[in-house]
């Protein structure tokens, strides 16, 4: 296992789909850089919604990591699935690292939101989104998941907040006196997200055939 997986890096890598992820990467960056771009401060409620903007652009952008048009083709080799798909999300996870750091940088000092806070808000719609492709992949034979997995991530990472009591808001300003609470509910998010991703991992059980198995005697 260990030998063949350095041999899987550079065929994953040409697989991946940069296209997809350097649009959702570029209109995020060009989000959070407007406002330096045309000499203005953005005022911390606008930086904050600019990140979450990006954030969330970034997110369905990795929705479509997965996609892979040699999905059955590349089927029976001996790595698994599991250890293919994580493959894919370590090799762009540094990506996205730099990629979040210039949104942040991008964002004045003193309009800038707490970065660790809003980190774990742009981690969580990450992880939702590759959350809902590796459940796709698992549940469906579809070598393209991206496109199911960005509607849930709009439904559960977008529509599904805005519609919660405000008692479990989870869009709040920093000034807001439940920033603290709504951040624990993020954090509880993220490890639900990251749990599902675990366990969508693994190979799908083989479907069993409808047809009844014959008798003894053939009947």
């Amino acid at each position: 296992m260990r030998a063949v997986i350095p041999a899987l890096v550079v065929p994953v890598w040409r697989t991946l789909p940069w296209r997809t992820l350097g649009a959702a990467g570029a209109a995020g960056l060009l989000t959070t850089g407007l406002p330096r771009l045309f000499g203005s401060a953005p005022g911390a409620w606008f930086a904050l919604g600019q990140l979450r903007a990006a954030a969330l652009a970034f997110a369905l952008g990795l929705a479509f990591l997965l996609d892979d048009p040699a999905r059955h083709g590349t089927a029976p080799v001996p790595t698994g699935r599991g250890v293919r798909i994580a493959l894919r999300v370590a090799l762009v996870a540094p990506v996205a690292a730099l990629w979040w750091t210039a949104a942040l940088l991008l964002v004045p000092g003193p309009d800038r939101p707490p970065a660790g806070d809003v980190t774990l808000e742009a981690g969580t719609a990450c992880a939702l989104a590759l959350a809902a492709a590796t459940l796709a992949v698992r549940r469906t034979d579809d070598p393209y998941p991206g496109r199911p997995a960005a509607t849930a991530l709009l439904v559960t990472g977008v529509l599904a907040p805005l519609l919660v009591p405000d008692r479990w808001a989870l869009f709040v300003a920093p000034q807001d006196p439940r920033w603290a609470a709504a951040h624990e509910r993020w954090a509880w998010l993220l490890a639900g997200a990251a749990a599902v991703w675990v366990l969508s991992l693994g190979e799908p059980p083989r479907r069993r055939s409808a047809r009844p198995r014959p008798g003894p005697h053939g009947s």
